[in-house]
């Protein structure tokens, strides 16, 4: 497996829709193993490939809880797409590998059903709710160039940006 590196936000590649995955053959399959162990190497729960410069509909998430004594527990989709969703909204805090130190409060709906494409490409479908669905529908957003604080207001949005171009700046010349 190969670490990826990891876009920061703000950057236009995180904006753009990717595209669907026709077969999850051995390199999509390569694709979501690298970014499983991208995903664990920087401490998230979920990732998309748009994250890692690639324009393919394909995400991997893993919300146990690994300091907690958790097992991994994987999830590998490819051309995800939810085909039920709940009445009711929940609010949980988010972050994002691609928005270093900045996190907010998102409402999404309460639970979600999704069919997707596994990585022995069979189609498959999951009813999600909790944290997995926010995570779910977080990653499912980055396929389609939205971002959690696209969530925000527009103060709240423009000054986690100005903090993001900061971070970017400071550590560039680290």
């Amino acid at each position: 497996m190969s670490q990826l590196k990891i876009i920061v936000a703000p950057d236009p590649r995180l904006k753009r829709n990717a595209n669907p995955v026709v077969n999850v053959d051995s390199v999509v399959q390569k694709l979501m193993d690298d970014m499983l162990e991208t995903m664990y190497m920087a401490n998230g729960i979920g990732l998309a490939a748009p994250q890692v410069g690639i324009l393919d509909r394909v995400i991997v998430i893993d919300i146990a809880n690994k300091k907690g004594g958790e097992k991994p527990c994987p999830i590998l989709m490819a051309n995800p797409e939810i085909i039920g969703i709940a009445d009711e909204d929940d609010t949980h805090e988010e972050g994002c590998l691609s928005f270093p130190s900045y996190f907010a409060n998102v409402s999404r709906p309460k639970w979600i059903h999704v069919r997707y494409v596994d990585q022995k490409n069979r189609r498959q479908e999951l009813r999600a709710e909790g944290l997995t669905a926010v995570c779910l529908q977080h990653e499912m957003d980055h396929l389609d160039g939205i971002l959690f604080i696209d969530y925000l207001s527009s103060l709240k949005r423009n000054m986690s940006i100005r903090k993001l171009v900061k971070f970017k700046r400071k550590n560039v010349h680290a």
